[in-house]
């Protein structure tokens, strides 16, 4: 993972044109939804998509509140080097999939307890709205203190028009989208990727 440039994860791929956009113009990670949402594809879709994904570029599959021995077999089967786990969730969890082989991302909502966020032994912990999903902003610089040093991606209500101010904001060291590069909801829109990636590492 780079430093000197924002890690940008563009989250919510379903198809092979997407993916290339977002491959092509230098997003660090790539996600994959295979938890219940508008968004979500089949374990195989997701296969397929992961093997088009160069080497170098993290593959993100992301649950919600599927239990961790559902989650590391689903992620198995799509054969992603990463996890993103949503929801209640431990640090056994989190354990428990380092030991499985995967890297892990740890979501939790800005307006969580504080001791959600604690260091877990997460690669990055990402910080998403109280919604998460709804596409709304919020203030990026409230949980700047909160994460101080840690590796920690800002989401929730970012778009080309305001991903670099977010980051400015938040501190953080890098960002994730999803409805922001939409044109429609669960349907993403090549431009969009393409302009979101721009201005994050601008």
């Amino acid at each position: 993972m780079s430093t000197d440039k924002p890690f940008v994860k563009v989250c919510g791929l379903s198809t092979a044109q997407d993916v290339a956009v977002a491959v092509a113009h230098g997003a660090d990670a790539i996600g994959f939804v295979l938890t219940e949402s508008v968004r979500e594809i089949p374990v195989q879709r997701a296969a397929e998509l992961v093997k088009a994904v160069p080497a170098g570029i993290a593959t993100v599959a992301v649950f919600r509140s599927e239990d961790i021995g559902t989650v590391l077999e689903r992620a198995g089967q799509a054969g992603v080097g990463w996890v993103q786990l949503h929801g209640q969730r431990t640090a056994a969890d989190v354990a428990a999939a380092h030991e499985a082989g995967f890297k892990v991302i740890r979501a939790v909502r800005r307006n969580d307890p504080e001791e959600q966020f604690a260091d877990w032994g997460e690669e990055l912990l990402l910080i998403d709205a109280s919604v998460p999903g709804s596409g709304e902003s919020w203030d990026y610089a409230a949980v700047k203190d909160l994460a101080a040093g840690r590796r920690w991606l800002v989401a929730g209500g970012l778009s080309a028009q305001n991903v670099a101010e977010a980051l400015a904001a938040s501190g953080a060291f890098g960002a994730d989208v999803s409805s922001g590069v939409e044109s429609a909801r669960g349907v993403k829109e090549p431009k969009l990727i393409a302009s979101f990636i721009e201005a994050a590492k601008a």
